[in-house]
C-alpha cells in the first residue's frame, strides 16, 4: 500500500502536481492546503492577506478528484473566507482532503479540529483554525487494518517554536488517531505540522509509541527550491511499526509544491 502526504500549496503548481499524483496513484493521499470554491467555475483566484498575496487554484479539490477518479474523496474545511477575482469577492473554503482508493474498504473515520473550530465567516486571525482527518482502512495486501491521521498544524506568525496551543493541538491529533484506531492496527500520523524536528509536538507523538520517519531516515529537508524562507522542515510522517515499512522517501524532484511529497510504501 502506498501512502502520500503532501501540502498542496493551494494548487499553485497545479500543472505539475496533477500529472504527478495521476502517475504515482497513491492508495491514500493526505493533502493539505486544499481550496474548494463551489460558487465559481473559474480556474484561478487570488488570496490576499495584507502583503501576502498568492494565486490559488479555485477548485483545487475538484481538480485532484478528477486526477484520481478511482479514489473516494473527503474534504475537511477549516474555514470559509473569500478569494478574489480581480475586485470581486468569491466565497471559498480552505482545509485538507483525503483520497482513498476504492479498492480499500474504509472501516472507520473521524473528522475534527486540532486548533479552534470551523470559521464560517472568514479565515480568522492567526493562528487560524486547523482541521484533521483520520481514516481506518483494511489493507488486504498485509491482512491488517491501517489507520491514517493527518493535519495541517497551526501557523504562528512568530515562528515554529513550542507553544501551549501547539501542545494542545498535538493532544487533539493523538486523540483523533486513538478514536479511529483499534488494537493491532498499524498507525500512521502525518501532515504539515509547522514545527521543528526537536519540537514538543514530535516528542508527544513519539511518546504515544510512534516513530518519526523523516529525520530518523536522514532526510535533511521537506522543503524544495520553491520555498524561499529559512527553516527546512515542516512535514512529518510517523508510524507505529517500522517493520511494516517497505520504503520511505521525501521527493525533491519533481517540484509539485513548495513542500516535498512524503511517500510511504507498506
Amino acid at each position: 500500500m502506498r501512502v502520500m502526504c503532501l501540502n498542496g500549496w493551494g494548487g499553485t503548481l497545479n500543472q505539475e502536481l496533477l500529472p504527478y499524483v495521476s502517475q504515482m496513484v497513491p492508495d491514500i493521499l493526505c493533502l493539505q492546503e486544499v481550496v474548494h470554491s463551489p460558487a465559481t467555475d473559474l480556474d484561478w483566484l487570488t488570496y490576499r492577506d495584507g502583503d501576502h498575496i498568492l494565486p490559488q487554484r479555485a477548485n483545487f479539490f475538484r481538480d485532484v478528484c478528477r486526477a484520481l477518479p478511482d479514489h473516494v474523496p473527503t474534504f475537511c474545511p477549516a474555514a470559509q473566507g473569500v478569494l478574489w477575482d480581480e475586485e470581486t469577492e468569491v466565497p471559498s473554503q480552505w482545509g485538507l482532503a483525503t483520497f482513498v482508493h476504492q479498492s480499500l474498504p474504509v472501516i472507520g473515520q473521524v473528522q475534527g479540529f486540532v486548533h479552534k473550530d470551523f470559521s464560517p465567516v472568514g479565515y480568522g486571525d492567526h493562528p487560524r483554525s486547523r482541521s484533521a482527518h483520520a481514516v481506518r482502512v483494511f489493507d488486504y495486501g498485509s491482512d491488517r487494518a491501517v489507520s491514517i491521521t493527518h493535519m495541517h498544524g497551526l501557523r504562528d506568525l512568530n515562528g515554529k517554536m513550542d507553544t501551549p496551543e501547539r501542545a494542545a493541538q498535538a493532544r487533539r491529533l493523538i486523540a483523533l488517531s486513538d478514536a479511529v484506531s483499534e488494537q493491532g492496527d498499524l498507525r500512521i500520523i502525518c501532515g504539515d505540522f509547522n514545527v521543528e524536528p526537536d519540537s514538543e509536538t514530535l516528542n508527544m507523538l513519539k511518546g504515544a509509541g510512534l516513530i518519526e520517519m523523516v529525520t530518523s531516515r536522514g532526510f535533511e529537508s521537506t522543503r524544495n527550491t520553491q520555498y524561499k524562507k529559512p527553516g527546512r522542515f515542516a512535514d512529518y510522517l510517523l508510524v507505529s511499526d517500522v517493520e511494516a515499512v517497505k520504503t520511505f522517501d521525501v521527493i525533491h524532484d519533481p517540484e509539485v509544491s513548495d513542500h516535498c511529497p512524503l511517500i510511504l510504501e507498506l
